[in-house]
């Protein structure tokens, strides 16, 4: 399966539900409606209609593909991670950053603790 690109207005308009479903699906691959609910709801307090129908509405938007050759339907996505990560840091950068990734990157310096194992990744960045 070729994962597709995303057009701004599907990712503006996924729910945080949608993106912890795309994250599931990602994590455990292909799956069915229960399958994900059975992990989202773990952390959600959601009824399996809604996870029914955001699935639905995702496959609708060709977020997810569904394959419907056996009584269970088996959802995937059509969209990478990183696809949507790349989306969403735009989005962000733009509307609470002014479109500056520097005054990101200085966000992220100043507001969030590091380990020493993150330094040293970050630091491979900076040459």
């Amino acid at each position: 399966m070729e994962l597709l690109t995303m057009d701004a207005h599907n990712v503006v308009n996924l729910s945080d539900l949608e993106l912890e479903i795309l994250n599931i699906v990602w994590l455990i691959g292909p799956s069915s409606v229960r399958e994900v609910h059975e992990v989202l709801e773990k952390t959600n307090n959601v009824r399996y209609t809604v996870t029914l129908r955001l699935m639905q509405s995702m496959h609708h938007r060709e977020l997810m593909e569904r394959d419907e050759r056996m009584k269970k339907h088996i959802y995937s996505t059509t969209v990478s991670m990183e696809a949507i990560q790349d989306q969403l840091v735009q989005r962000m950068i733009k509307n609470l950053f002014g479109g500056s990734s520097t005054q990101l990157m200085k966000h992220l310096l100043d507001h969030h603790k590091y380990n020493q194992e993150e330094l040293t990744e970050i630091s491979k960045y900076f040459g």
